[in-house]
């Protein structure tokens, strides 16, 4: 059925950022004293824009087809594999699962060049860390 994917992904991210705007975000970010910008200014930004892009499609879908049940595996594979990583992160911290997690990520999309793989999973995840720990200020999982 045309569309039909569309709805579907459209009603999750409608929900989706509905429940962070007004659920989520006012329960887990703290406020903080000082700053410029409050801490939920740009969460709840984006839980807006999740919320209203998830309400164009559902309203709007486009003419493509559903995609095959093999897409959709994969799909939730990955999704799957980021719930794992960031449970695994709230557990065991960032400094650890980060570099694991972007490795089976960057293996499970059919990288295999020695130096992305090193750079993905010992660099990427280090500019992360230097960015929010030292520059921000503010720790990580």
């Amino acid at each position: 059925m045309v569309g039909l994917s569309d709805r579907i992904s459209g009603t999750f991210f409608l929900i989706l950022g509905l429940t962070m705007y007004l659920y989520v975000n006012p329960n887990y970010i703290e406020s903080v004293d000082g700053g410029s910008i409050a801490p939920r200014t740009f969460p709840n930004i984006i839980s807006l824009i999740i919320a209203v892009c998830g309400g164009v499609l559902l309203f709007k879908p486009t003419s493509q087809k559903t995609p095959d049940l093999r897409s959709v595996g994969i799909t939730a594979f990955y999704v799957l594999l980021l719930v794992i990583g960031l449970f695994a992160m709230s557990k065991y911290g960032f400094e650890y699962v980060a570099p694991v997690l972007a490795l089976a990520i960057m293996l499970a999309i059919g990288e295999r060049r020695p130096l992305w793989l090193t750079f993905g999973t010992v660099g990427i995840p280090l500019l992360i860390w230097f960015l929010v720990s030292v520059v921000l200020g503010r720790a990580l999982p």
